[in-house]
């Protein structure tokens, strides 16, 4: 008897406007980049922060979500931080950028640069 094996859903989940915007970030990326990556350095006044970039090698450990315009890749080490983020990619009149609904995260800096869990 075969044994099923349940996928796992994705750590983060990206609204569609954010993976519009990873379209429109792999549409014009470097020549060597294999997709986008997520991960959160330490940095800022409450210790982590959320940084995206492109990514030019798969990482062992990284998750990896395929959306409709590229590969969009999360930092193995920040998945623990994530898990169960939703990414959204906003813009108004004055400011664009990922905004992140984080249910780990336990408070944030007041500049809203950094966040702890």
């Amino acid at each position: 008897m075969a044994t099923k094996t349940r996928e796992r859903p994705a750590a983060v989940t990206l609204t569609p406007a954010a993976e519009q915007r990873v379209a429109d970030l792999m549409a014009k990326a470097p020549e060597d980049a294999i997709g986008v990556k997520l991960s959160t350095p330490r940095r800022g006044c409450s210790g982590l922060a959320y940084s995206v970039d492109y990514v030019s090698e798969e990482q062992g450990f990284d998750e990896k979500i395929e959306t409709p315009g590229g590969t969009f890749y999360i930092d193995g080490a920040s998945v623990l931080y994530l898990v169960g983020s939703v990414m959204d990619w906003v813009e108004d009149d004055f400011s664009a950028g990922f905004v992140f609904e984080n249910p780990n995260a336990k408070g944030a800096c007041g500049c809203g640069e950094s966040f702890m869990v």
